[in-house]
């Protein structure tokens, strides 16, 4: 699948598929961020079990200046870099919201079970691009409406005071992400 972006100039690509543990989400997204604007080209890859929780996400860059991030998750809230070593300041994070991406929605929508007027706090991983900064955030998810076809639910970073309705398909997945992104029909 394809998302634009709709203030700045920005596209992801998306490809999906079923792994025997779970999903895998192999990304592209090239962009700009920042002001003055600053382009980048990133790729991803976030591996999840069969409940969409985080085991494995892989972030880099090559633009403006080559990065690479590669955490481990046990889905109970421990992940490890590298080498192996636990990475203590992301404890009690599910799931990780790489900053640039309407993908990574899915992962919380996915995991909770929702009916409308249901609220769910979590903390997540966050990956702040270009740097490729890990922090914890803790973000709201409220869901506004559901149907057949998907569902409406209320997106909220709690330490920015962000917020914006996602409107998603039957899978979970972002057709329309405020006024920031819109999934391109397939055709």
């Amino acid at each position: 699948m394809l998302w634009q972006t709709l203030q700045e100039p920005g596209l992801e690509h998306l490809a999906l598929s079923r792994t025997p543990g779970g999903l895998r989400a192999d990304g592209l997204v090239i962009g700009v961020v920042g002001a003055p604007p600053r382009p980048f080209r990133l790729r991803y890859r976030v591996d999840c079990d069969a409940a969409y929780r985080v085991r494995a996400v892989t972030v880099a860059v090559t633009r403006p200046r080559p990065r690479r991030v590669a955490l481990r998750a046990d889905g109970r809230g421990t992940w490890r870099d590298r080498a192996g070593a636990e990475v203590a300041a992301l404890r009690g994070c599910i799931d990780v919201d790489i900053m640039t991406s309407p993908f990574t929605n899915l992962l919380p929508i996915r995991r909770l079970a929702w009916t409308p007027g249901q609220t769910a706090e979590i903390d997540v991983v966050y990956v702040v691009v270009p740097e490729l900064r890990l922090e914890t955030e803790r973000q709201r998810y409220t869901c506004l409406d559901t149907s057949m076809g998907g569902g409406r639910y209320r997106f909220e970073s709690l330490a920015s005071g962000f917020a914006a309705d996602l409107r998603v398909d039957a899978d979970g997945l972002v057709t329309t992400y405020g006024d920031l992104w819109r999934r391109v029909p397939a055709g």
